[in-house]
Parts: structure tokens; sequence; C-alpha cells
């Protein structure tokens, strides 16, 4: 099971940290990455992260967001500063194969979501 925390509301440029914790399940012996969706918009891979650490972005959060797996913790990250009103979705983790294409192929567990709002 995965379980996201950390959303919340925030003003235009300010930072959230979103955290993602397992229980039961190793991260460190899968990929993992973030995804977000709003009601009726189409879902969006914006982060992943490998086993082996590489990571990757959406051009649309690149240099703002960032990813990091904290193996002790079973806990995934995402760092996001300079948020924008267009980050405002549910955040999503998600597990699946160790790869770093920004794709949902290969998904296979994902958590119940945290709201992000971005609003002044």
């Amino acid at each position: 099971q995965l379980v996201e925390s950390g959303g919340g509301l925030v003003q235009p440029g300010g930072s959230l940290r979103l955290s993602c914790k397992s229980s039961g399940t190793l991260l460190r012996s899968y990929g993992m990455g973030w995804f977000r969706q709003a009601p009726g918009k189409e879902r969006e891979v914006i982060a992943k992260i490998s086993r082996s650490g590489a990571t990757n972005y959406a051009d649309s959060v690149k240099g703002r967001f960032a990813i990091s797996v904290d193996n002790a913790e079973n806990t995934v990250y995402l760092q996001m500063n300079s948020l924008t009103p267009e980050d405002k979705d549910v955040y999503y983790c998600a597990m699946g194969s160790d790869t770093l294409s920004l794709s949902f192929d290969g998904t296979v567990l994902w958590g119940k979501g945290t709201q992000v709002t971005v609003s002044s």
C-alpha cells in the first residue's frame, strides 16, 4: 500500500514536499514515480526515479520539482518549488517497472493521492 501526504494550499511561488510511504513493499525493489491528474483531465507522469537513483522529469516541472527516495524510511518524496496555479492537481505516487520513461505503462501500484492547490 502506498499512502501520500503533504498536499495542501500554497500561494504561487511557494513550495510543498509530498511524501509517499510504502507499507510492506520495499521501494528499493521498484522504479518509483509521481503523476498528477485532476477530474476530467489527462494523467501526467511528472517524475520518475530508478532503482539506481537516476531521475527524469516532465518538461512542465523540470527545474522546479525533485524526486527522491529514502530507502531506510521506505518513502519517496516530491519536493515542489516555484508552484504556479497550473500545478493544482491531485498528486499520486506510483510503483512499477525500473524505467525512467514518463509513461504509466508498467505501473503496478499507486496511492489514493493528495490534493495540491496553488492560489493566492
